[in-house]
């Protein structure tokens, strides 16, 4: 009697673990754009996450052919029940949407499992009850594998809704008379752009813009099946890629007209491996345009600087050799002030911005020559760029009593993480770096965030660091840059990281500079 209730208490806190695991592993998928060959590679790096599968499939292997029955099922349950505790229960920062895509995910998984569950039935019959719990176990220990494998079983389904969808998005947009479409894409500033851009452009046409980092060809698609309206005259794209290819294959989708570059930079090598294949993907927009399209790029970029393609173009930046450039710029606690110059003509007007430093300066004036080259005039567009917002966690102004907060929490790569020591530079006050670092650099993240380090050495006050692992490189560039060690803290999660920097003493005002948060896959 007493062997069938450890068996139903097993079997209950097994379907529990099985519900946390598909939950989780799927979650994961999602963030990985739903690659295997990232996924894979996620848990390979997260090794931790799976030691107590690796413990449970070792429990049953060791109990059924050397333990009782009791004993065998006490080590199962209690394992079953300690690993949800463990594993699952913390707060992720990008909630896990449940698509149709996923839905249909989960009745596939359902079935693999039914199919588990039936072989458990047939071994019930046949075998000794003790092949029940090994089947069980070993199962439950390779669970986040069908996840996958559901993933891989869906793909052609997959791929011929989207298919579907994307065929219907083409229709829409070629029946859409008189809309232009305008792609912006960038390792960096793009998203900030695309916002600056739809602030000013909006004041004077409907626009379509790509919501919040809908950057991928779903998200594309989404937009235009949901949002496109009959009125809208312009259509701001921005397309966000990770391999080689990414970006023509939105440009065969959208078919842009225009197009804008906001910068070339070391991001997401963990995926392109190399420089050299992140400025071909980004130039794919400049190809995708038609020889009278406008393209747009920012001068400053060293990368796009040295690979000007052979066609007409219009630059923009800080720098006096662009066509629209700002100069005057003068940073304040409230925001910031510049004078945009355009060279063709010798205008030059004065604006005024809640951004904070020179790379909201760079990405406005960006937006300022694209609306202007669109027949908006520079003096009609002070007004606009005024009511210009910062983009959520993108060098965001957030004022708590005595206490600025820098949140730059979307920014992960060398040239972003610069640009923000920077601004944070320009402050008054006293200095105060967070990060956990940077991430999806392949093998020169950790020279790049040395580098970060050093840099953050000549500039912060404080410098607090998130996770001991993840930030040693950035330590060991501060303290061989002559960073007080005194002054370096290294915490093991954010709140604890953020608890200490409001508890730093200081008669100045405080200035802290959230730079990155790693997604939930990291």
């Amino acid at each position: 009697m007493l062997f069938y209730v450890f068996l139903t208490l097993a079997i209950i806190a097994a379907a529990y673990e099985i519900y946390l695991t598909a939950v989780s592993n799927m979650h994961m998928l999602q963030l990985n754009t739903y690659r295997n060959t990232e996924q894979a590679a996620w848990m390979k790096n997260k090794p931790g996450k799976y030691l107590p599968n690796c413990l449970l499939a070792l429990y049953g292997l060791t109990f059924v052919f050397f333990g009782n029955s009791v004993l065998y099922a006490l080590a199962i349950l209690f394992s079953l029940l300690l690993i949800p505790v463990n594993k699952y229960y913390s707060k992720p920062k990008k909630k896990f949407v449940v698509t149709a895509r996923v839905k249909r995910m989960f009745v596939t998984e359902g079935v693999l499992t039914a199919l588990i569950v039936a072989g458990g039935v047939v071994i019930c019959v046949f075998c000794p009850q003790k092949y029940v719990f090994l089947l069980l176990v070993e199962s439950l220990a390779f669970y986040p594998m069908l996840t996958m494998l559901s993933n891989l079983i869906n793909r052609p389904l997959e791929k011929s809704i989207n298919r579907w969808y994307v065929n219907d998005a083409k229709r829409m947009l070629a029946e859409a008379s008189g809309l232009e479409v305008i792609g912006i894409t960038g390792s960096y500033g793009k998203t900030s752009v695309k916002f600056y851009l739809n602030t000013i452009m909006s004041a004077f046409y409907d626009v379509l813009v790509t919501p919040e980092s809908f950057n991928t060809p779903m998200g594309v698609v989404k937009t235009i099946r949901t949002s496109l309206k009959k009125t809208d005259r312009y259509f701001l794209c921005e397309m966000g890629a990770r391999h080689v290819g990414d970006i023509k294959e939105l440009t065969d989708i959208v078919h842009p007209r225009h197009g804008v570059i906001t910068s070339i930079g070391e991001q997401h090598l963990e995926t392109f491996h190399t420089v050299e294949n992140i400025i071909h993907t980004k130039f794919e927009l400049a190809d995708a345009l038609p020889p009278d399209g406008l393209l747009f790029l920012n001068g400053d970029s060293e990368n796009i600087r040295n690979n000007l393609p052979d066609r007409q173009f219009v630059t923009y930046g800080i720098g006096a050799g662009n066509d629209y450039y700002a100069s005057d710029v003068v940073v304040t606690e409230r925001g910031t002030e510049f004078t945009v110059n355009v060279a063709s003509t010798g205008e030059s007007v004065r604006f005024s911005t809640k951004l904070l430093g020179e790379a909201g300066v760079i990405n406005v004036t960006g937006a300022i020559a694209v609306a202007n080259n669109f027949g908006i005039p520079l003096d009609k567009m002070k007004l606009p760029v005024r009511r210009i917002e910062p983009v959520p966690h993108r060098l965001q102004l957030i004022n708590r009593g005595a206490v600025t907060i820098i949140d730059d929490a979307y920014n992960s790569n060398p040239a972003g993480c610069r640009a923000a020591l920077n601004a944070l530079a320009m402050c008054g006050g006293h200095k105060i770096l967070l990060t956990p670092g940077m991430v999806e650099l392949g093998i020169e993240q950790d020279r790049l965030n040395k580098a970060f380090g050093s840099q953050a050495a000549g500039v912060c006050d404080h410098i607090i660091l998130v996770g001991e692992k993840q930030t040693r490189p950035i330590a060991e560039g501060a303290l061989e840059a002559g960073f007080d060690e005194k002054k370096l803290f290294i915490a093991s999660n954010l709140t604890e990281a953020m608890n200490f920097a409001m508890a730093v003493k200081t008669d100045a005002r405080k200035f802290i500079l959230l730079e990155n948060d790693l997604p939930d896959n990291y």
